[in-house]
């Protein structure tokens, strides 16, 4: 059955509903395909029941067990068990399960392998298992087998087709007495790349994120000292179709042509077909179709529609869609009338466009008053319609008229010249001088025909001075008078004035010079350096009209945020002195300099920086802060500080020196580490009893000498995890992605305790499932989210200190529920009478894999307000009364279900107009009253 536009089928059968769906839409402007969508069934039958005969094999010799896979369909994956569950067989160099056949390979056989091995299946969409009876292996008394050359028994195929972006496995593994080593390589002997992985002792080649560099040869090598095998194949590079070029919805007028044009790549090349509202189109009398190219001549009505491009090779299909309009009327100007009236200067060139929608193209006529207009020395009539006058006078005034006309009929426009005087500027700017910081107005006046409309603009360096910017207003209402607030050094230059009417454009100039603080100090140098001063030089820059009074130095390390002032000898640099002392350094870091000059205006910009300069070191005289510790493992005393500041170290060779003595002794122990970043020691003595006090400083030392010690603490040695378990775990499942466990606390446990660790995974056979939840000491129970839905974890619970986790107990198992719906809720409706808001959608269906629908929930929130209110229901429809305040209202609809929360549907907006009167999704026709007071309420009622 459809429900909107998807596709449900109920109690799926997997032999009549597997094949190939498509999804057609249509509405009255023509219909499309979607892309093909394949279904199939995953399913893993059960193996054969039979006794299998036992394989006897001599000890050294090599053997495969042959699982013998059921039929199937979906990805398997197989592991083999050993004797009796859970003992898996566990892959190394001597034994190997194979991934594509589910054998099991063993390369020597040795007398621990002597059992029973089962077979098991599991499919990895269905997550179902089987397993085989199982298979005796036991060993011949006749003797030992001999040593031989390898013999592969597991390859992979000579061409391998693999697709852009997948992860491609080769599996290689040889069967040999010594048991074989083996070696991957590429035939043109390029090396791996770093992503590609060997897995169980080089028996699987991985190469994630397939690429065409990928491709070639590539070569197994098995080896012993009794000889050597090699195993060939290719890997070849495949890639579905993408587009590259495709056509855009094109609208054309009647009899023209269409030409449309669809490119894409891929591996192998695609092939082209083109459709029109679903169905296939052929190349004909006026269609032509051939290798990704459309084209239709002569355009009737007929041909409009929705059209699709395919390209399809055989990994892949892909659509294109574009809509073809064509258009036949008359001629229209609507929308591109002449203009009522046009103004033009006496003496220029006047164009008049007369440009109607015309499908086809309209022949044109051009009159002004009731005589028609012919070409002449002044008058040019172009084929496109264009009038154009030259050197126009008063006597060209008057209404000029265009007529157009095709087949479908005629339509025209009129407008009336208007021929005017020139304007003149009477009164523009002036060159001036000024100080950073004042005011003026450069004046910009003009004379103009009265019928003219004038506006003025300004340019300052070639750019337009935009009304936003603060130093700038345009002041004296008729006139275009610019203001200039608080004036800066870039505001020095050209301004012009530019005047605008409906006919012409004129300009006045002037240059504006300002005053200020002055250029940036040059060539500033260090010409001697101790482990605390430099000596800078420097050259002086412009005063700009104003004499330099003091300069300023700043500096900035590897260290600093920025640039910073300095203490300097002098303290006050006057302006006519280019050189000082810097004061207060550091040692042994690196610096840059930079010098400030100042006068009466202000301070100017920055010199050029100084090259990179070091102090000269000196003996450490910062000590490591936040000296603490603890934890760490049993018999260890873990000792922590934070380090010393690369800038504060002084030279070279930095490190530290740990002291520490346990309570009651009097000599301390010394421990020196040369690392200048190290944070932390661990001291480990199998002495050291858990949890014992001991006084702890840290010092620094460098190249020229040791330095300060910290502040003496006390930190205590490392404890033992916690002895006991928690007892009486149980969970539940609270939803699809939830998992609530739950314990009892330790009573009493000689170990501290600061938590709780709860362990979950799925199976043991898929580890990357697995994870951890910590909870503090005071705490029995925690959710677990974020799992899979309608799956099974295992769980166990442990208790936890700073030396690790304690004994765990036995896990216990929960099945997540199934998941919400993947559907929101469809095809809102609602309707509102005053406040009373009622809304309606269609019901959610489940699917089998999903929670039942148990009812709906509403959240809904007014638009300036944060808080969000819900309401739940049990049908498909609710109630709700809106406040009277006026204001807007967003809802969402989801399915409630055991498994949690649905997604939401589209937001449903309600006005704060909409209160006032009765209004209802789909819309209907609205009485008078209601635009009545709409117009009341936006102050535009008016009479008619």
């Amino acid at each position: 059955r459809l429900s909107g536009g998807n596709l449900i089928i109920s109690s799926l059968d997997r032999y009549q509903d597997v094949g190939m769906y498509q999804c057609m839409a249509f509405n009255t402007v023509g219909a499309i395909l979607s892309r093909r969508a394949s279904l199939q069934f995953a399913y893993l039958d059960h193996f054969k029941v039979h006794t299998r005969s036992a394989v006897s094999v001599r000890e050294g010799q090599g053997v495969v067990l042959l699982c013998g896979t059921p039929t199937s369909s979906g990805d398997l994956t197989y592991a083999w068990v050993f004797n009796e569950y859970p003992y898996f067989v566990q892959q190394d160099s001597r034994r190997f399960v194979s991934q594509q056949t589910g054998n099991l390979y063993v390369a020597k056989v040795e007398p621990s392998d002597v059992g029973n091995y089962t077979c098991v299946v599991m499919n990895s969409i269905t997550k179902g298992k089987v397993q085989s009876s199982p298979t005796s292996l036991i060993l011949r008394t006749d003797g030992v087998m001999g040593e031989y050359e390898p013999k592969i028994e597991v390859n992979f195929p000579d061409n391998v087709p693999a697709a852009k972006g997948s992860t491609v496995t080769l599996e290689c593994f040889a069967l040999g007495n010594p048991v074989p080593e083996i070696t991957w390589k590429r035939a043109n002997g390029v090396p791996f790349p770093s992503k590609v992985k060997m897995k169980y002792s080089n028996a699987v080649l991985e190469i994630p994120s397939f690429q065409q560099d990928d491709t070639g040869g590539y070569e197994c090598v098995v080896e012993n000292k009794m000889g050597k095998n090699i195993a060939t194949g290719r890997l070849a590079f495949y890639a579905k179709p993408q587009w590259m070029q495709a056509m855009k919805d094109t609208t054309l007028a009647i009899e023209e042509r269409l030409y449309w044009e669809c490119r894409a790549n891929g591996k192998p090349k695609p092939s082209y077909t083109w459709l029109k509202n679903g169905q296939q189109l052929l190349s004909g009398d006026r269609i032509h179709v051939e290798d990704g190219v459309l084209s239709v001549a002569a355009l009737t009505l007929a041909d409009a529609g929705m059209y699709q491009c395919v390209a399809e090779n055989k990994h892949g299909v892909i659509y294109f869609v574009a809509e073809l309009m064509v258009l036949a009327s008359p001629p229209d100007f609507t929308g591109n009338v002449l203009r009522a009236l046009l103004k033009a200067k006496a003496g220029t060139t006047v164009t008049l466009e007369c440009k109607p929608q015309a499908y086809p193209i309209a022949s044109i006529l051009w009159k002004k008053g009731n005589l028609p207009i012919h070409t002449s020395d002044r008058i040019t009539l172009s084929p496109d319609g264009t009038l154009r006058l030259a050197n126009v006078s008063r006597s060209d005034a008057g209404s000029y008229t265009c007529f157009a006309r095709n087949r479908f009929g005629m339509s025209s426009t009129t407008g009336r010249l208007l021929v005017t005087d020139p304007t003149r500027i009477t009164q523009g700017p002036v060159d001036m001088e000024i100080i950073v910081g004042e005011s003026i107005v450069l004046p910009c006046q003009v004379a103009s025909d009265p019928v003219l409309d004038v506006s003025f603009s300004w340019a300052f360096n070639g750019q337009l001075i935009a009304k936003g910017d603060g130093h700038f207003e345009l002041v004296g209402g008729v006139t275009g008078d610019l203001m200039i607030r608080n004036i800066q050094l870039y505001h020095a230059g050209k301004y012009i004035c530019v005047v605008d009417t409906d006919v012409e454009s004129l300009s006045a100039v002037a240059v504006l010079i300002v005053k200020g603080p002055p250029s940036p100090p040059d060539s500033v140098t260090v010409e001697e350096v101790t482990d605390s001063t430099a000596q800078l030089a420097w050259s002086p820059g412009r005063d700009n009209g104003s004499p330099i009074t003091n300069y300023l130095i700043q500096t900035r390390t590897p260290f600093t945020v920025g640039w910073q002032r300095v203490n300097t000898v002098p303290e006050l640099i006057v302006g006519n002195t280019l050189t000082a002392t810097v004061v207060d350094l550091n040692a042994w870091v690196e610096y840059e300099f930079r010098v400030l000059a100042k006068n009466s205006v202000g301070v100017g910009e920055p010199s050029p920086v100084s090259v990179k300069t070091r102090t000269e070191d000196a003996v450490p005289d910062a000590a490591p802060g936040d000296v603490g510790g603890g934890g760490g493992s049993r018999s260890e005393l873990v000792i922590t500080w934070e380090p010393v500041p690369e800038e504060l170290q002084n030279g070279e060779s930095f490190g530290y020196i740990i002291a520490f003595r346990a309570f009651g002794e009097v000599s301390w122990t010394h421990v020196a580490t040369s690392a200048p970043g190290a944070s932390r020691y661990v001291y480990r003595n199998d002495s050291i009893a858990p949890f014992s006090p001991f006084h702890v400083k840290v010092g620094t030392y460098n190249s020229k000498g040791q330095g300060p010690f910290s502040p003496v603490v006390t930190i205590y040695s490392a404890e033992t995890e916690p002895s006991g378990m928690p007892a009486g775990v149980w969970a539940r499942s609270v939803s699809a992605s939830e998992i609530e466990v739950n314990w009892q606390a330790l009573s009493f446990s000689p170990e501290r305790v600061l938590g709780y660790e709860v362990v979950y995974w799925e199976d043991d056979t898929k580890p990357e499932t697995m994870g951890k939840v910590r909870v503090p000491w005071n705490q029995t129970s925690v959710t677990v989210s974020g799992l899979a839905g309608n799956t099974q974890y295992f769980l166990t619970v442990s208790a936890f200190n700073t030396a690790g986790t304690g004994p765990f107990l036995p896990a216990i198992n929960v099945t997540t529920k199934k998941p919400p719906p993947a559907q929101p809720p469809l095809n809102v409706e609602w309707t509102l009478i005053g406040f009373q808001l009622s809304l309606y959608w269609e019901p959610v269906v489940a699917t089998e894999s999903e929670s039942e629908v148990t009812g709906y929930q509403l959240s809904y929130r007014r638009r300036r307000h944060k808080e969000v209110k819900t309401l739940a229901t049990a049908n498909s429809t609710a109630e709700l009364t809106l406040a009277e305040e006026d204001d807007d209202y967003v809802i969402h609809i989801q399915t409630l279900s055991e498994g949690g929360l649905g997604p939401a549907s589209d937001p449903i907006r309600i006005h704060q107009l909409s209160k006032r009167v009765v209004h209802s999704r789909p819309r209907r026709a609205l009485p008078a009253s209601y635009f009545a007071e709409i117009c009341s309420a936006i102050h535009l009622c008016r009479r008619g």
